[in-house]
């Protein structure tokens, strides 16, 4: 049971993990301090395999950016006192794989995402590793503890693409006990706090629109199998709200970034025509004037009045006359 909630959050952070790059880099840069462009080039090094019931499963998630700098990142949903040498062995196995000098072996930064409530995760692990002879080496694993963290914290450290993982905080408070204001406050949190933040990033260029909606997707999905099947959730109508809010919210984002789309499209296209119009009028102006000036050249009439009937320049005129010749 334990196994399976663990794979659920685990498919959740690699599928946030392959939101747009300007996301993913963005994120990357908040979480290890980074400066990374946001046009960083990033390449995937998923590890698959295959679970007990031969369902194909991503074991770790590990991106290189711009092929020099690895970073390797695990969502962890309750205690367990392995993780960091989950987390060293799966960085060893990377390091194997990607060598390309015989003799070294660089290793992802890595970071553990801390999905539950706790008191007792420190800010790093560390692992002693003993060569012996040649000494020691401490092996320093980074934790960060979401639910420690407030929605304006994830934002202020471009940690944004976190956010489904955030309703996580009214879990133990719901497993206990299910009241109407409990309920009303993790409706509006859903609703009100993060997708204000969501659509607050998409506006300022920090997440698209694409993003915005396979991050409202995932919360769905979290709702959905944290939340839908209390009876008080079905009963007050707290599913249908959250599922029609997280619908309505993205779709009126779309509709209004459609209309812009159309309306700089029309903006373009009568910009454009009217241009043209411009351009054609000139070159249909341009050849009637000059077959008046030649009609009138024709019945040997001077230069001079030619010139004051069509505007035409006196070295324009002679040409002309020299042609008719």
């Amino acid at each position: 049971m334990e196994e399976r909630i663990q794979h659920i959050f685990d498919k959740v952070l690699k599928k946030t993990l392959t939101l747009s790059s300007i996301a993913v880099i963005r994120f990357i840069n908040g979480s290890f301090g980074t400066n990374h462009p946001l046009d960083s080039n990033i390449t995937y090094n998923w590890t698959e395999g295959y679970d007990d019931d031969l369902n194909k499963t991503i074991a770790d998630g590990i991106l290189t950016i711009n092929g020099r700098l690895s970073y390797h990142f695990e969502a962890q949903i309750g205690p367990d006192e392995e993780m960091q040498f989950r987390v060293f062995e799966y960085g060893y196995r990377h390091a194997l794989r990607e060598r390309n000098s015989k003799n070294v072996l660089k290793f992802p930064e890595p970071l553990i995402i801390y999905l539950y409530k706790s008191g007792n995760i420190p800010d790093e692990d560390t692992i002693l590793l003993d060569f012996g002879t040649q000494g020691y080496f401490l092996y320093k694993v980074k934790n960060y503890k979401l639910l420690a963290h407030s929605l304006e914290e994830l934002n202020q450290h471009q940690m944004v693409i976190l956010i489904p993982f955030m309703i996580l905080k009214f879990r133990d408070e719901l497993a206990k006990k299910r009241t109407p204001e409990n309920l009303q406050a993790l409706k509006n949190f859903i609703l009100n706090d993060i997708l204000g933040i969501i659509n607050q990033n998409v506006v300022l260029g920090n997440l698209t629109l694409a993003d915005a909606n396979r991050l409202r997707n995932l919360i769905a999905q979290l709702y959905r199998y944290l939340y839908a099947d209390y009876e008080e959730c079905q009963k007050e109508g707290i599913n249908d709200m959250v599922e029609e809010g997280l619908v309505l919210e993205m779709d009126i984002i779309e509709h209004n970034h459609k209309k812009e789309l159309e309306q700089k499209e029309k903006e373009v296209t009568e910009k454009v025509t009217k241009e043209v119009t411009k351009e054609v009028t000139k070159e249909v102006t341009k050849e009637v004037t000059t077959y008046t000036a030649c009609n009138m050249l024709r019945k040997g009439l001077s230069v001079e009045l030619v010139q004051e009937c069509t505007g035409l320049s006196q070295e324009e005129i002679l040409q002309l006359k020299e042609s008719l010749d």
